[in-house]
């Protein structure tokens, strides 16, 4: 139950980074129109290289993701809440988890904030709560493939049906 709970955190994340590129766009572009950079077909790499403040924080929210789970995982473990021994394949796979998690919410958040923009709507109010929403889903989506990954690869202390 604590590991479904700590892969929503990315859903608030990606809040964070989408009410940024928010506010950004409030403050340089008109409703409708969008910076020049983020003109032509969107790729991820926009998201998290080039200049200015939204690639610095999206880079920085990713950074944020394996020291935030790490602290999560042993507050967990210290209060003996989970149902799974902490091993090192364990930790790694849910790891890896959180980090796509994150990865595709953030590029995610990126195009659907710019999209929203470009068709006059407010992002803040409009791409939040289905950022959040695809958070929730895709975060236990990606835990239960964790699980079943550690399953076939013969992981018993990650089983959760004991």
């Amino acid at each position: 139950m604590a590991d479904i709970i700590s892969l929503r955190i990315g859903g608030n994340l990606v809040a964070i980074q989408a009410s940024r590129f928010s506010t950004h766009l409030h403050f340089h572009c008109a409703p409708g129109e969008v910076p020049e950079e983020a003109k032509g077909c969107y790729y991820p790499c926009r998201t998290f290289w080039g200049k200015g403040a939204n690639h610095r924080s999206a880079q920085v929210l990713l950074l944020l993701v394996v020291p935030g789970h790490l602290i999560f995982l042993y507050t967990i473990h210290l209060m003996k809440s989970g149902h799974t021994t902490l091993t090192p394949i364990f930790m790694s796979v849910y790891l890896a988890a959180a980090l796509l998690q994150v990865l595709l919410l953030l590029c995610i958040a990126d195009w659907m904030v710019h999209s929203m923009w470009r068709s006059g709507k407010d992002p803040d109010s409009f791409s939040i709560p289905y950022l959040t929403a695809l958070g929730d889903l895709l975060g236990t989506a990606l835990l239960a493939l964790s699980f079943h990954f550690l399953w076939v690869i013969g992981d018993q202390d990650s089983d959760v049906g004991d």
